[in-house]
């Protein structure tokens, strides 16, 4: 199993590309299936979950080749077998998102349930009741989802859907399968993440009718066919947002191309009230630091966009462990987010954790040692740790880093990190 041995304490200096989002690449890898003409997407990420999708719809009858210059061509013009089964969807929860698009244009689908989720736990059930809203039949069984068209309708209809709680691959799923539906469907309580808004530039590019994306309000105008199209995947806020907290705990001034910080607004206030300067380019970011010691720890609280996400509680709280003083995070949308706690607690970090709040002392003098990733991000937060620590860091399980950074060490070497990857 590989893992990353890290050697602290080394400014970081230069430019690195921020890679295209994954969260955004994996949605419109299944809108693909909605058309039966060739589509393009470019700055796909080299990921785990994007070869695991590419492999889902190439089982159905798509022709799918990802190019060494980041680009993904598919055709589903010969899509023929509209199902996702559990082999190939059981470490990816995104797999859901080949409902609505398999529904939309063949009329059924059958899709195993994502690997951990239930009935009844968030958001397959939104999935569904949404889906039921416009005309799908739905049962589940055997660990199946299988839909098709009611009886008596040859298109899923428009509807109005009101989520109980904010879902973004729900509001992915609804928009995807309104596009081809007939009549209009409209989402309230749609999620609003720039992801969400990429996805609905791309299904635009292909001929669909959609107003308000990036609102809470979305409204979808159903057409007969979408045609093919060129799309470039938007780059990824939260491989962003990491290397800005890398930069702010290092110290240094590196330059993230490609970068938006109007994606990152919660993130950059909170870098900014801490002491790091972050400027916006031409084509990017500008991050300069002038290290952890010199910045002051940022209490904050997850919310869903555009307030402060999840997917950066980790990161930041590493750079809060060795900033000046005392900070509060409180984690509001996934429980067992605090997993990377005890691992940054072997490095000396001084954190304590009381349900869904961490209380953070500042100031820690972080020394190596192995440490082990539990989940995606908690393993960019140990990364971070480890850059700031003195002597060698070990990061094993780094398998999870690779599910949503893409070479994340060639990245960071390219800018000054003493860091590689073992190979087991």
């Amino acid at each position: 199993m590989d893992k990353l041995k890290i050697r602290g304490g080394k400014r970081l200096q230069g430019t690195l590309d921020v890679a295209g989002a994954k969260n955004a690449a994996l949605p419109e890898l299944c809108a693909a299936l909605l058309a039966a003409e060739p589509i393009i997407l470019s700055n796909v990420p080299r990921l785990q979950d994007v070869t695991t999708m590419l492999k889902l719809i190439r089982n159905m009858g798509v022709t799918a080749e990802h190019h060494e210059d980041g680009r993904v061509t598919l055709n589903a013009g010969a899509l023929n077998n509209p199902e996702a089964p559990y082999e190939l969807v059981k470490t990816m929860r995104a797999s859901i998102l080949v409902l609505g698009p398999l529904l939309a244009r063949f009329g059924r689908a059958r899709v195993s349930l994502p690997g951990g989720c239930a009935i009844g736990s968030r958001p397959v059930d939104q999935h569904i009741k949404g889906l039921q809203a416009m005309g799908a039949h739905i049962e589940v069984a055997h660990g199946y989802i299988e839909a098709r068209l009611s009886d008596g309708l040859t298109r899923l209809k428009g509807a109005r859907i009101t989520t109980d709680m904010v879902t973004v691959t729900g509001t992915e799923n609804f928009m995807m399968a309104a596009v081809l539906a007939d009549g209009e469907t409209v989402l309230e309580n749609a999620a609003q993440e720039p992801e969400i808004t990429d996805l609905a530039e791309m299904l635009i590019a292909m001929g669909a009718q959609i107003e308000g994306h990036g609102t809470s309000r979305i409204r979808i105008h159903g057409v007969p066919a979408l045609t093919g199209c060129l799309h470039q995947v938007v780059a990824d806020r939260i491989e962003a947002g990491t290397f800005l907290c890398a930069v702010g705990a290092t110290g240094g001034d590196v330059v993230l191309r490609h970068a938006r910080g109007d994606h990152l607004d919660a993130v950059i206030e909170k870098l900014l009230e801490a002491g790091v300067e972050v400027t916006r380019e031409t084509d990017g970011l500008r991050v300069k630091s002038p290290g952890a010691k010199a910045l002051v720890a940022q209490s904050f609280r997850t919310t869903e966009y555009p307030g402060f996400p999840t997917d950066m509680q980790a990161q930041f709280m590493a750079m809060n462990v060795v900033a000046k003083g005392t900070s509060t995070v409180v984690e509001t949308i996934f429980e067992n987010r605090f997993m990377h706690v005890q691992e940054l607690q072997r490095l000396g970090a001084h954190i304590t954790v009381d349900g869904k709040t961490a209380v953070i002392q500042g100031g820690a003098a972080l020394s190596g040692a192995h440490v082990m990733a539990t989940d995606l991000r908690a393993s960019a937060s140990l990364v971070i740790a480890g850059l700031v620590a003195d002597c060698e860091t070990a990061v094993e399980r780094v398998y999870h880093l690779d599910r949503g950074y893409d070479r994340m060490e060639v990245k960071l070497r390219a800018v000054g990190a003493r860091i590689e990857r073992v190979r087991a």
